[in-house]
């Protein structure tokens, strides 16, 4: 097993969703990331792992840029960039949107790795 950094619960907000009303204002999603390095370092230095608040804040900015109609697509987004930015072996992608009534949310999950065609 790979050693991981976890990012539960980073606050997006994006346009998403099918409808175009939808998609008018910005919604608040949930991502939970776990991304799978190399081995954790040893002399405890920033610059030989990935540092998770670099992650959070590009994340962050990725998808506040444009609409999308589907948190798969977006999820995919999302791990194409960390895979390609960030020296991940591979990223495990939840989004939480909350739109749905009579439910806490819906979401996704994907796993990718690097080198995998995306």
């Amino acid at each position: 097993m790979a050693d991981q950094i976890i990012i539960r619960g980073l606050q997006l907000r994006c346009q998403v969703g099918v409808p175009v009303e939808e998609r008018a204002e910005p919604q608040n999603l949930l991502a939970h990331l776990t991304l799978d390095v190399a081995d954790f370092p040893t002399d405890d230095e920033i610059g030989q792992t990935v540092d998770y608040k670099a992650v959070s804040d590009q994340v962050r900015e990725l998808v506040g840029r444009g609409e999308r109609q589907l948190i798969e697509t977006l999820a995919q987004e999302i791990a194409r960039y960390v895979l390609a930015e960030f020296p991940v072996n591979a990223i495990r992608v939840e989004l939480e949107k909350f739109i749905l009534p009579e439910t806490d949310w819906v979401g996704v999950v994907i796993e990718r790795k690097r080198g995998e065609r995306i």
